[in-house]
């Protein structure tokens, strides 16, 4: 009886160190930082586009 309780008791230890052990992996957060970059960036580059947007139109108006 010892045994198949020391067995038992191995088994849910290991499997519970494999659960906890895929909880700490950061696979994923690369690839969040990449996105989160890229967002970032086309936010930058939406900003500069709509205010070079803006000056032109406002120049273009003072063409006679």
């Amino acid at each position: 009886m010892l045994k198949v309780l020391i067995l038992l008791q191995l088994a849910v230890l290991t499997a519970y160190d494999d659960l906890r052990a895929a909880r700490r992996d950061e696979c994923g957060s690369v690839t969040t930082e990449h996105v989160l970059w890229a967002v970032a960036v086309i936010a930058i580059v939406g900003i500069v586009v709509a205010a070079v947007t803006t000056y032109v139109k406002s120049q273009a108006g003072n063409i006679k």
